[in-house]
């Protein structure tokens, strides 16, 4: 035995008439396509699309706190890869007390090498700095169970990855940071 029937058959049904889309007169039409695909050429705006992550010191790996010191972006298509960090030890001492803030120090120093290209066998990362920028920017950004570590990649648009990078700096690291002091490869290095 049926208990509830619902509306009996043509009252109270929604059912779309013959020939026509159910609802069609509330949708809101197409919805443009984003291409991802296309050249910056193709945009009338200039933007250039670019991959960031935020790389930051977990003090204790097993607790998973942890305190945002480096941001790093990588705009493929303008062919910059950029890192800004923290560099003085004492404003790292001061963010993760109980740390040896000039180890701390010496990571970023041998990510920023890798950010540049550079090749440094005495630091452990000299096949690294051979590969082209998007390879180091996933080296850079890959997971790892260590003091220093990466946040999720994140993307977005920008004029001027340059800029970008600064403001990234200064909302997810340091909102006090006001002078420049990014380390890029700049178009066309490797």
């Amino acid at each position: 035995m049926n208990r509830n029937p619902g509306p009996p058959s043509g009252e109270g049904s929604r059912e779309p008439s013959a020939g026509r889309e159910p609802f069609a007169e509330d949708s809101p039409g197409p919805v443009p396509s984003t291409d991802r695909a296309s050249s910056p050429a193709d945009e009338p705006t200039g933007l250039v699309d670019y991959d960031w992550a935020v790389l930051r010191v977990v003090p204790r790996v097993h607790l998973g706190a942890c305190v945002n010191v480096a941001v790093v972006l990588h705009a493929r298509r303008a062919g910059f890869l950029g890192m800004r960090a923290l560099s003085d030890e004492a404003h790292l001492r001061e963010r993760v007390p109980g740390l040896d803030a000039r180890l701390i120090l010496r990571y970023l120093q041998a990510f920023e090498a890798v950010c540049r290209g550079e090749e440094d066998p005495t630091a452990g990362h000299a096949a690294v700095g051979l590969a082209p920028p998007s390879e180091r920017f996933h080296w850079l950004t890959a997971p790892r169970s260590d003091v220093l570590q990466s946040s999720p990649v994140h993307g977005g648009l920008t004029l001027d990855p340059t800029e970008a990078l600064e403001r990234l700096y200064r909302e997810q690291v340091d909102p006090s940071a006001s002078l420049p002091g990014a380390v890029a490869t700049p178009p066309g290095d490797r």
